[in-house]
């Protein structure tokens, strides 16, 4: 498809208009589902508009707010823009934009966190209620009407299938070359009706190449050319780097008991700087042949491609640099044949990830002594992000890795503590636990052997003595000794931190 004909169907090329048209097509109190995932295939203009829309009924008094369902995160043209003029009274399923952050902790913006692989189908359920309109990125349309997905796909399948009406960003800023890349899957369906989803290997094809629309669903569309957030991680620092040593010398010993295999098993990781020091040591590494099953490809993963480490990749969006968006627009033709997108419910689906085997490895705000993990909020009330998809890959896993450095804010913060003010993941789904101190691997151990574990290898030592302290009195206390702990005290350390600015 050349870029002179992104619209090719006759029927949909008349209903062509301006942003600021398509905009006031969206009234308020609706239900919008709108694509982007990671801060890839976001619509860029039509929020935009609607928050000029929005500001406008604001300045006559009147009151103008919608809620907005996504993948996950989007970019500050849409959350930002939104937010900024309290537009959205109910977000959902993640989200990172620090406008959207602040309004929800300040009360003004209702937010559900949810897994990832849940949303399709509560959404199908109608446990969100009725999805008013849909607002779509994607790369061009074909002459029989099917869409060519974007940089994601996310839950832009169900937000077609699921709205009563859609509007379509065609954004000449994405790849022709993108035409091909995507799997969508037509086949998912409600108990009773569900069939086995068939994946035996991550670079399996077994949907369509193209979203499909009815016609007249379609109330606009609007062009664009606007490139994806492609925000810039910084490089990785000092205890990242220390992070991926302790985990890659953790692959080489498990490969060597002959628990995983040489080319280990597909990998899954989150999205930040330890995400890429992990995939930046994998590819200088001694394995090879190694293949991904995720949610979100970054650069790490994009640099193991290009040099041949890693042999096929799926997820379900990008998350890039600027440097890599180019590097993957100027060898579309070489990543297209190694990379499979996917719909969110069938990257994240926990029937697929357990028979994969995946290796997850996420990041996490804390973990206490005993392996239970919070993900999501900063002093047990304050929500950061989300959960997203860490729980989908850690519950079914194969591997379940948490990885974050031991101190926070210029080391006020011991990132293990005695109970975690608030738990996203429990010790039931946590294995293993890494900072640039150590790795404690938890898998076949005891409460009590894993607190020790814990304590010794992941906790900063200006923090060790005092959870040792901790720990040795909840174990002397005389109440129970499977999970020993000190009640008045579990959370004093956050408490602490509150009154003091110091833990």
């Amino acid at each position: 498809m050349s870029t002179e004909s992104r619209i090719r169907c006759p029927k949909l090329s008349k209903r062509i208009m301006s942003a600021r048209d398509a905009a006031s097509l969206i009234p308020s109190g609706v239900n919008v589902g709108m694509s982007g995932f990671t801060g890839a295939g976001y619509p860029k203009a039509v929020p935009q508009a609607l928050a000029e829309h929005i500001r406008d009924h604001r300045a006559r008094g009147e009151n103008f707010r919608i809620s907005v369902w996504t993948g996950a995160s989007t970019a500050p043209e849409l959350d930002g823009a939104l937010a900024e003029v309290d537009g959205i009274e109910m977000r959902l399923p993640y989200q990172s934009d620090p406008t959207c952050r602040q309004k929800i902790n300040e009360g003004k913006m209702e937010y559900m966190d949810i897994h990832l692989s849940h949303v399709a189908q509560h959404a199908w359920s109608g446990f969100f209620g009725k999805l008013d309109i849909a607002v779509i990125e994607v790369v061009g349309i074909t002459e029989d009407g099917r869409l060519i997905p974007s940089s994601s796909i996310g839950n832009n399948k169900t937000w077609i299938d699921q709205a009563d009406k859609v509007i379509l960003e065609v954004n000449h800023g994405q790849s022709v070359g993108l035409e091909g890349m995507h799997d969508v899957y037509y086949g998912t369906a409600l108990p009773p009706r569900r069939k086995p989803i068939p994946i035996t290997k991550p670079d399996e094809r077994f949907g369509e190449k193209y979203l499909m629309c009815p016609p007249e669903k379609v109330i606009a569309v609007v062009e664009t050319n606007s490139p994806d957030r492609n925000s810039r991680f910084s490089d990785p620092d000092e205890n990242s780097r220390r992070i991926a040593g302790h985990l890659l010398d953790f692959f080489a010993s498990e490969v060597e008991k002959k628990r995983l295999p040489a080319n280990l098993l597909p990998l899954q990781s989150g999205v930040g700087n330890i995400a890429n020091a992990v995939m930046a040591g994998l590819n200088e590494g001694p394995f090879n042949n190694l293949t991904a099953y995720t949610e979100v490809l970054q650069d790490g993963m994009l640099e193991m491609l290009k040099s041949g480490k890693l042999a096929k990749a799926s997820a379900t969006a990008f998350s890039l640099s600027p440097e890599a968006n180019q590097e993957l627009a100027d060898n579309i033709d070489f990543y297209r044949d190694r990379i499979v997108l996917r719909t969110q419910e069938i990257s994240n689906h926990p029937e697929v990830i357990r028979r994969l085997g995946i290796i997850a490895m996420n990041g996490m705000i804390e973990a206490d002594i005993y392996g239970n993990v919070n993900s999501t909020h900063v002093m047990g009330t304050r929500i950061m992000n989300g959960i997203g998809g860490s729980g989908d890959f850690a519950r079914n896993g194969f591997l379940s890795v948490f990885m974050t450095p031991s101190t926070a804010k210029g080391g006020s913060i011991s990132t293990i503590v005695p109970m975690v003010s608030h738990v996203d993941h429990t010790e039931h789904d946590v294995q293993i636990v890494v900072t640039e101190q150590g790795l404690a691997d938890l898998r076949g151990l005891p409460p009590r052997q894993r607190a020790l574990n814990i304590i010794e290898k992941c906790a900063h030592p200006d923090f060790r003595p005092r959870l040792r302290d901790y720990f040795e009195r909840a174990c002397n206390s005389g109440r129970g000794m499977h999970t020993p702990h000190l009640l008045e005290e579990a959370l004093s350390w956050h408490h602490r931190f509150e009154e003091t600015g110091q833990m």
